[in-house]
C-alpha cells in the first residue's frame, strides 16, 4: 500500500502546530473568569473616560513633559538592565558559581518585595547619609536623590529581574550542543556567546526587554520614595496619575489610558516579531 504524499509545504505542519481543541467546560469557565476579571476593570476606565476634554487633556503640557520623562527613564533603565542583566542571566544559567540558588533568590528579591521598600534600600544606599551616598556628596558633590537620574535607577532596580528571569529561562531552555560544536571548532567563550549563544536566545532577550520597558514605565513606589515628586525632574506618569486622581480625577482618567494605550502598542507592535519567536 503506497503512502500519500504530503503536498508541498506541508510537511511536518502537524507535528510544528499542534492541532486547536475547543476547551472542556472545566477549563473554559475558569479561564473565561479570568479574562472578564482582567478586562472589565480597563472596561470601566473606558466607560468613565471624558471623551470630550480627553484630547485637551492629553496635549497639556504638563502630560507631555510627564510621559516624555516616563519614556526617557524607561528607555535607560531598559538599556542598562540589557547591559547588565544579560551578563547575570548567563551567570546563573550557566556560570559555575557557589551559592546560585542564593544569587537568584537575592536577584529576584525585587520581584516579590513592596517597591517602596526598594525606594527606601535605594536610600540607605545612595541618600546623603547612605551607605555610599555619603562618599558622593563628600567627595565628589554629587547627590542621587530627587534627581531624574533616581527614577531611572529606582526604575532599573525593580525591572531588571523580569529581564534576568526571562532570559535565564530561555537560556537554560536552550541547545548547548550549538555552543560545544562552536567550542569544537575552535572558538573563543567570549566568541561563542556572541555569535552563538546570544543569537540563539534573542527572542528570550527580547521578552524580557518588553516586560522591563512596560514595569520601568508603570514604575511608582521606589520612585516616590527616592526620587520624589518634582514637575519635569521626577514626576512620571504614574506619579502624575496619583496626584490628579486627588485633584482632578478626569484628568487622572486621562493620563491612565495613555500609559494603557502606550503599553499595549509596544506589547502588540513586539509580540509578532519577537515573543512569539522561537529560535531556529
Amino acid at each position: 500500500m503506497r503512502t500519500p504524499r504530503l503536498a508541498p509545504g506541508s510537511r511536518g505542519t502537524d507535528q510544528a502546530r499542534p492541532a486547536r481543541r475547543v476547551p472542556p467546560l472545566g477549563i473554559a469557565v475558569p479561564a473565561a473568569g479570568a479574562f472578564v476579571f482582567l478586562v472589565l476593570p480597563f472596561a470601566a476606565l473606558l466607560g468613565a473616560a471624558p471623551w470630550s476634554a480627553l484630547p485637551g487633556l492629553v496635549a497639556s503640557p504638563a502630560v507631555r513633559e510627564a510621559l516624555w520623562l516616563s519614556l526617557q527613564s524607561a528607555t535607560a533603565a531598559t538599556v542598562i538592565s540589557v547591559l547588565l542583566g544579560v551578563p547575570l542571566a548567563w551567570v546563573i544559567a550557566r556560570g559555575d558559581v557557589p551559592g546560585a540558588g542564593a544569587l537568584r533568590a537575592v536577584v529576584t528579591l525585587p520581584l516579590v518585595l513592596p517597591p517602596v521598600v526598594g525606594g527606601v534600600a535605594l536610600l540607605m544606599l545612595l541618600g546623603r547619609r547612605g551607605l555610599l551616598g555619603r562618599h558622593l556628596e563628600t567627595w565628589f558633590g554629587v547627590t542621587i536623590p530627587f534627581t531624574t537620574l533616581a527614577v531611572v535607577i529606582a526604575a532599573t532596580f525593580v525591572a531588571m529581574p523580569f529581564l534576568v528571569v526571562s532570559v535565564e529561562g530561555a537560556l537554560r531552555s536552550s541547545d548547548l550542543r550549538l555552543e560545544e560544536a562552536a567550542a569544537t571548532l575552535g572558538a573563543s567563550r567570549w566568541y561563542t556567546f556572541r555569535r552563538v549563544t546570544l543569537p540563539h536566545v534573542a527572542p528570550g532577550i527580547a521578552a524580557g526587554a518588553v516586560l522591563c520597558f512596560a514595569r520601568a514605565l508603570g514604575e511608582f513606589g521606589a520612585t516616590i520614595t527616592f526620587a520624589g515628586n518634582f514637575p519635569g525632574t521626577t514626576r512620571t506618569m504614574p506619579l502624575a496619575v496619583y496626584l490628579a486622581l486627588e485633584q482632578d480625577p478626569d484628568t487622572a482618567i486621562a493620563l491612565s489610558l495613555v500609559l494603557v494605550v502606550v503599553s499595549l502598542v509596544i506589547l502588540l507592535a513586539l509580540r509578532g516579531r519577537w515573543l512569539t519567536r522561537t529560535p531556529a
